[in-house]
């Protein structure tokens, strides 16, 4: 009966030394990804700075000539760390060709200017957003800590059409995940293709 006891015990021990350790799962390292303030603060400027207009600034390393970037004064929309509702901040985005402005727009979504704003789209990773006959289709990849709950996703849809569809050209969004249509973004608000303006 006591041997009988001592096994058991034991086998509890070694059970409960083993489930502790899988509990515990390494920490993924910080990528320089779409989700990196500090990456991307190179297209996104804070409100009150300028971009110095210099006659020499259209050439680059030996001369050659460099496209003069174009600025615009855009709204960007974040959220607090409750996810209540979205704010409105005013931002001025730099991009080298027409074309390049949306993309521009959405990465300005992703770095808030103050610790009081969260970022609703800050660890997604925004690959390309194409203009073409009225419909911007954006391309983007969701890692898993991208990924909201049902009100954090309904923000998170409202700030990128609110941010796109400031734009008159913009008539339509598309947002497909890694080049494919999906149903959700993140399993909880059903997304239409295209998302069309109100």
């Amino acid at each position: 009966m006591n041997r009988r006891r001592s096994i058991i015990l034991g086998i509890l021990v070694l059970l409960l030394a083993l489930s502790s350790g899988c509990g515990q799962k390494p920490q993924a390292a910080p990528d320089a990804g779409a989700g990196n303030a500090e990456a991307n603060l190179g297209s996104v400027q804070a409100p009150n700075e300028a971009t110095p207009q210099n006659s020499d600034a259209t050439q680059g390393a030996g001369g050659v000539d460099q496209p003069q970037l174009k600025t615009e004064s855009i709204e960007v929309y974040f959220t607090d760390e409750q996810m209540l509702e979205l704010s409105k901040e005013s931002r001025e985005i730099s991009y080298p060709a027409e074309q390049d402005k949306y993309l521009a727009a959405l990465k300005a979504l992703q770095t808030p200017n103050t610790v009081s704003q969260f970022s609703l789209w800050g660890k997604a990773e925004f690959h390309s957003a194409d203009f073409k006959d009225g419909t911007v289709t954006v391309d983007l990849t969701l890692p898993d800590e991208a990924r909201l709950g049902a009100g954090g996703e309904a923000l998170a849809l409202d700030a990128l059409k609110n941010t796109l569809f400031q734009f008159d050209e913009v008539q339509a969004i598309d947002v497909l995940v890694d080049g494919s249509p999906v149903d959700t973004l993140m399993g909880h608000v059903e997304l239409t293709h295209p998302l069309v303006r109100n």
